[in-house]
């Protein structure tokens, strides 16, 4: 089951953040190639990790490791940045000639 939660996290974030797998290969700062990348989101194919990888993966789809972790079936490390709430960062302005614009 950890193989398919894996490629669903890697194929859904990969489309969240519109990124190819190159992109997100070098968010990994080249750790995950982007083939590795490419066949972890395939449908059909099997696809596990390393806990050195979790790290490298995390970052290159924009995720808390953790949540890498729990997809790939590994054991959850400590994670400072797990209680930290989130807000969202668009606001909404009125300019001068009542038209919205976001910031």
């Amino acid at each position: 089951m950890a193989d398919k939660d894996l490629q669903d996290l890697v194929r859904r974030r990969l489309w969240e953040l519109a990124r190819t797998a190159d992109d997100a290969s070098r968010f990994s700062r080249w750790v995950v190639p982007p083939e590795t990348l490419k066949r972890m989101a395939r449908t059909g194919g099997t696809s596990f990790i390393s806990e050195g990888l979790a790290e490298f993966l995390a970052r290159a789809l924009d995720v808390p490791e953790n949540r890498v972790r729990r997809a790939a079936g590994l054991p959850p490390v400590p994670d400072q940045r797990e209680s930290t709430t989130t807000r969202p960062h668009l606001r909404l302005l009125r300019n001068h000639d009542g038209e919205q614009r976001s910031e």
